[in-house]
């Protein structure tokens, strides 16, 4: 298995991205027949785009996407 050694601006990217996917997990994921938040927190998304920005890897979701399977493979 191949490990990445990621740089302290890409972990915190995806880092951020993984909290802002189990928020919208958590609240895809409410009590059945609940009330379900229309939209993520702004603070959330916020952070995630600004760490995504300071890595370096807004508009390049390709590196990102491959940093994030290599840092967290599927199970």
């Amino acid at each position: 298995m191949h490990t990445a050694v990621l740089t302290d601006r890409e972990r915190a990217a995806v880092q951020a991205y993984l909290r802002l996917l189990h928020t919208v997990r958590a609240a895809l994921d409410g009590p059945p027949g609940g009330a379900r938040p229309v939209v993520v927190p702004p603070a959330v998304l916020a952070e995630a785009e600004r760490a995504l920005s300071d890595a370096g890897l807004s508009g390049n979701e390709e590196q990102f996407f491959r940093l994030l399977h290599d840092w967290c493979p599927p199970a």
